[in-house]
C-alpha cells in the first residue's frame, strides 16, 4: 500500500521539468571608482591663432572665461570673453600695461588687492595687410 506512494527519485529527476541547474556569479558587478566619468565635453579655451599668422575678419583669436587676454587694434571683445578679429591682417600679440577702470564690478572682483600694482596683460592686435594711403608727405627731414 505504501510502496505505491513513493516515487523513485531517479525517475523524478529525469522527468521533472522544474529542476534545472542554476549558475551564480562569482563576483559582484559594479563600476570602477578609480576612473570617474567626466561631466561634459571640454571647452578648449585659450589661444586659437598664434602671433604672426594671417587671419580674416571674424576669426576667433582666443577664448577665455576671465579676462586674461585683451583686445587691441582691430580686435573685438565678445560677451563671453571671446576675442575676434575685426579686419583681415596679421596677428601681433604684445604685453602691455593694463589701464583698468576700477569702477566696474568685474574689475574689482578679479583684480581685488592689486590696486597699487602695475598689471601687464597680453593684447591681441590685428594689423591690416594693406595699409590705407590717406597720408601725404608734406616735408622731408
Amino acid at each position: 500500500m505504501f510502496a505505491n506512494c513513493f516515487i523513485n527519485a531517479e525517475n523524478f529527476v529525469r522527468s521533472s521539468p522544474f529542476i534545472a541547474s542554476i549558475r551564480h556569479a562569482s563576483k559582484k558587478t559594479g563600476g570602477s571608482t578609480r576612473n570617474p566619468v567626466s561631466h561634459g565635453r571640454p571647452k578648449h579655451r585659450g589661444w586659437k591663432v598664434q602671433d604672426g599668422h594671417y587671419v580674416s575678419a571674424g576669426t576667433i583669436l582666443a577664448t577665455q572665461r576671465t579676462p586674461r587676454f585683451h583686445p587691441g587694434l582691430n580686435v573685438g571683445f565678445g560677451k563671453n570673453g571671446t576675442i575676434f578679429a575685426l579686419e583681415h591682417g596679421k596677428v601681433y600679440v604684445t604685453c602691455e600695461k593694463l589701464d583698468l577702470n576700477w569702477d566696474h564690478t568685474w574689475v574689482k572682483r578679479i583684480y581685488a588687492g592689486r590696486e597699487n600694482q602695475i598689471i601687464y596683460k597680453k593684447f591681441f592686435n590685428v594689423v591690416p595687410a594693406e595699409q590705407h594711403q590717406r597720408f601725404k608727405l608734406t616735408e622731408e627731414f
